[in-house]
Order: structure tokens, then C-alpha cells, then sequence
């Protein structure tokens, strides 16, 4: 990992705007329910409509804040990721040139194509998921519990049984995936190893009438990845579904917990449904973590 970051250096400045706009876009959507809270506690039950225009004002403000630093994170998140990939590619390039031919062997060509394209590309993408989506998961994870805290700290007992079970279902489906997609990363290599088998050979092949021959070997790695793939995925479509039964049943516990309190008047309605919204936070937070 530490050989990867040093490709981030040329483009530390922007790597910093990316994590000021990440940091303003996570504090502005955590300040939105306080306003929220402060609408219905203050502008609702006290009928004062110029309070509730002044802050929804507020938040539109806020709202335009969150628009902006997102969209100025996102696109100096991909120049930084494009650029970064540009320059691993170029390096991995240079490096296989270096091989000698028993490198070549151990390795094989398949396998250096697949590094020098897919795999860059892939950590391509996981760079601007970082940039963009991971820098604000910790702010908002941490933000959203602490104000959760000073809104009703009677519920807090919710957000732990909460994030214990979010954490539940993502490490168990990870522990599940990781060999499918470590094992998949083989036969993928295993494709394209037949496939250029195929392409250079084909002569040799249609001379010796193993046209058929080489269809077969395709259609077993092809089926073996496609196996691999379905068995990988299949895993994966489980996270949603689980995930939103969490999500449902935090929604109903914090009501009904905190109807509870309402009813007792020991919380007001506006902080109930601030306490809802930034449990909704945190939740995405720890599942974009």
C-alpha cells in the first residue's frame, strides 16, 4: 500500500481540496436535522412562521453548500484518481519491459496483461470511492453520533445495538466474498490466458481442425469464472436486503422508544426525529466505510 500512495504525491493539492469539500459536505448535512429539530420544536409548536422561513432559508443554504462541495470533490477526486492510474500504468509498463524471460514464464502473459489494464483500472475506481465517498464516512459517523448524543442521550443505547448489527452483516457477507473474489481474480487471468492461446494460435489450430478443441477449453473457463462470479454476487445482493431489514427495524425502535419519551415529555418531537435522521447517518456512514 505504501508503494501505491507515493503515486499520490504529485497530485497532494488535489488530494487536500478533495478533503475540505469532503469535510464541509459531511458537517453541512450533519447541521441539517439540528435545524430541522429546531423548526418543529420552535416554529410548529410555537406557530412562528417567520422562525420556520428563516431556517428553512438556512437550509437551503446548507443544502447548496453540500451540492457545491460535492460536486468540486468529485471532480478533483477523479482527475486525481485518472492521473494516479495514469502513472502506475506507465510504471507497471516500464517494469515488465525490465522482465527477463524466466519472469515472464513464472508470471505469464496473461497475467501482466490483466495487471497492466483491469487491475489498474479497478484500483482506479477504488480511488475515487476513497476520495470521494471513504473521507466522509469517519466525519460523519463521528459527527452524527455526537450530535445523536446531545439531541437524546436516553436513546443511546439504540446506536450501539444498531452498529453492532450493521457491522454483523457486513463482516459476515466480507467473510464470505473475499475468497470468491480473490479466486475470481485467477479465473479471470485463466480467460484470457485460452483467449490469447486462441488468438495467436489460430493457424496452427485450424490447421490441425482443434477448432472445436479450443471452444471447449474456452467454454470451461468461461463457465468456471462465470460460476465464480455468480456464487461472488449472489453473496453480495444479500448485503441490501439485510441491511435495509436493519434500517426498517432501527426506524420502528427509535419511534417506539422514543414515542415513549415524547409521552413522557422528557424529549420533544423535533429532537425524536433529529435523533431518527442522524441514526440514518451513521448508518450509511458504516456502510460506506
Amino acid at each position: 500500500m505504501g508503494k501505491l500512495l507515493k503515486y499520490l504525491k504529485p497530485y497532494g493539492w488535489q488530494a487536500l481540496v478533495v478533503v475540505a469539500m469532503t469535510a464541509v459536505q459531511a458537517l453541512s448535512q450533519l447541521y441539517l436535522p439540528n435545524l430541522m429539530s429546531d423548526i418543529v420544536n420552535r416554529g410548529v409548536v410555537g406557530r412562528d412562521i417567520g422562525f420556520i422561513v428563516r431556517t428553512g432559508l438556512l437550509m437551503l443554504g446548507f443544502t447548496l453548500v453540500v451540492t457545491v462541495c460535492t460536486v468540486i470533490a468529485r471532480l478533483f477526486a477523479s482527475k486525481t484518481a485518472v492521473g494516479f492510474a495514469r502513472d502506475l500504468r506507465r510504471d507497471i509498463f516500464r517494469t515488465v519491459e525490465g522482465f527477463s524471460l524466466a519472469e515472464f514464464d513464472r508470471i505469464g502473459t496473461a497475467s501482466l496483461i490483466t495487471r497492466s489494464t483491469n487491475d489498474v483500472t479497478q484500483i482506479q475506481n477504488v480511488m475515487v470511492m476513497i476520495l470521494s465517498m471513504l473521507l466522509a464516512a469517519p466525519i460523519t459517523a463521528a459527527g452524527g453520533i455526537v450530535m445523536a448524543l446531545r439531541k437524546d442521550a436516553g436513546l443511546s443505547w439504540l446506536i450501539i445495538v444498531i452498529v453492532v448489527l450493521i457491522s454483523a452483516v457486513i463482516l459476515g457477507i466480507a467473510l464470505k466474498v473475499m475468497p470468491l473474489f480473490k479466486s475470481l481474480q485467477q479465473k479471470v487471468d485463466r480467460v484470457n490466458l485460452v483467449l490469447r492461446e486462441n488468438l495467436t494460435g489460430i493457424r496452427v489450430i485450424r490447421a490441425f481442425n482443434k477448432t472445436q478443441y479450443e471452444q471447449q477449453r474456452f467454454d470451461e473457463a468461461n463457465k468456471d469464472l462465470t460460476n465464480t462470479s455468480v456464487a461472488a454476487y449472489r453473496w453480495m445482493s444479500l448485503m441490501f436486503p439485510a441491511i435495509m431489514v436493519v434500517l426498517n427495524l432501527a426506524t420502528v425502535a427509535v419511534l417506539w422508544f422514543g414515542g415513549r419519551l415524547v409521552d413522557a415529555g422528557t424529549t420533544q418531537v423535533g429532537d425524536l426525529m433529529a435523533f431518527q435522521q442522524y441514526v440514518m447517518q451513521v448508518m450509511f456512514a458504516l456502510i460506506m466505510a
